[in-house]
């Protein structure tokens, strides 16, 4: 089950909105959709909170017209969700938005092996090869990955950041920041 809210930072405090993120397909839109928010108020600060339960949360930050700064709190879970696609930027994950994978001939599963014959196991093929628990098979990082510190002018140091788990950490959030009664509205 997914949750996604706006809050918009206004003279009076935090406001939060529940959103929908059906026709959200990129970060761009995404971008967009927060700007709209605050169209209303002088201070530009939106925050979207999205969250799977229990497995992942993320936070995008839109400060004005500057580009969106993006936390998640696991990459690789993220990864496997649609909404958690649209938060990992190529940029975020080091990849280069231009190469389509064409040269790459790693890309083609090309493993050597003649049809029939069976795939050996990595393991198999090479004992000494330590497995990199750090990224999943996609290659996307298990654990956080983005702007850490996306929070820390608000009330949020990076360490307190890192250090939240999955399932509370948005209710946790909105607690420093002070909109957790209005976060909890729009629950």
């Amino acid at each position: 089950m997914y949750f996604a809210a706006l809050l918009a930072r206004t003279e009076d405090g935090w406001e939060a909105s529940d959103t929908e993120l059906d026709d959200v397909e990129t970060l761009s839109d995404l971008a967009d959709l927060a700007r709209e928010a605050t169209a209303d108020y002088d201070d530009d600060t939106v925050l979207v909170f999205i969250e799977q339960e229990d497995a992942w949360f993320g936070v995008v930050r839109v400060d004005g017209e500057e580009d969106p700064r993006i936390y998640v709190s696991d990459a690789a879970a993220a990864a496997r969700s649609s909404y958690g696609e649209i938060l990992l930027t190529d940029e975020m994950l080091g990849r280069d938005p231009d190469d389509d994978g064409a040269d790459d001939l790693d890309a083609l599963d090309l493993d050597g092996t003649e049809d029939g014959e069976p795939e050996a196991s990595e393991a198999e093929a090479d004992p000494d090869a330590d497995a990199d628990a750090d990224t999943g098979a996609s290659g996307v990082p298990s654990g956080p990955l983005g702007d850490s510190e996306i929070l820390a002018d608000l009330g949020v140091p990076e360490k307190a950041l890192l250090g939240l788990e999955s399932g509370d950490a948005l209710n946790e959030i909105a607690d420093i920041l002070g909109a957790a009664e209005v976060l909890e509205t729009v629950r």
